[in-house]
């Protein structure tokens, strides 16, 4: 199988997307990594630790929320090449608690091109299991993806 032009084309979208999640300040608190692989699909994978923990000594929700939006996000974000998307709207359910481990955010895009795009997302810990799901809507903003930083800078 041949492998798409990461310079050119959606390739050099989704890698650009991935650029732009590395910069984001937000994420320099995270041991996490976005993979775009193509038009609609996104997932983040990341590690939960003991820093992350409410009181009773598992993920706080707020982290259930940060990976499953960023996941649709992006999975969302894949099929609009100029306009940064933002979050409008976000329905989260949790499924089942993580102390620790890898786990996995994946999102997929459900409908909507032009406007407003909807995108669901899971989150799987080590074992397989599902521990939360979200759906999302993201509208385009007036903020050009090529005028992001991270977006457009090629040099990390």
């Amino acid at each position: 199988m041949t492998q798409p032009d990461a310079t050119s084309g959606p390739a050099a979208h989704f890698r650009a997307l991935e650029r732009l999640y590395r910069s984001a300040p937000i994420n320099n608190a995270f041991s996490s990594r976005l993979e775009i692989e193509s038009e609609g699909h996104a997932r983040i994978v990341f590690d939960i630790t003991p820093d992350v923990f409410h009181a009773a000594g598992a993920a706080h929700g707020t982290i259930y929320f940060k990976m499953l939006d960023d996941a649709a996000f992006y999975a969302a974000n894949s099929l609009v090449s100029d306009r940064f998307l933002l979050t409008t709207a976000f329905n989260l359910h949790f499924t089942k608690p993580v102390r620790t481990g890898r786990v996995t955010a994946s999102g997929v895009w459900v409908s909507g091109h032009r406007r407003v795009l909807v995108a669901e997302s899971r989150l799987v810990d080590e074992d397989g299991d599902e521990i939360g799901r979200g759906t999302g809507t993201f509208m385009r903003s007036r903020i050009a993806l090529s005028g992001l930083a991270g977006y457009s800078d090629e040099s990390e």
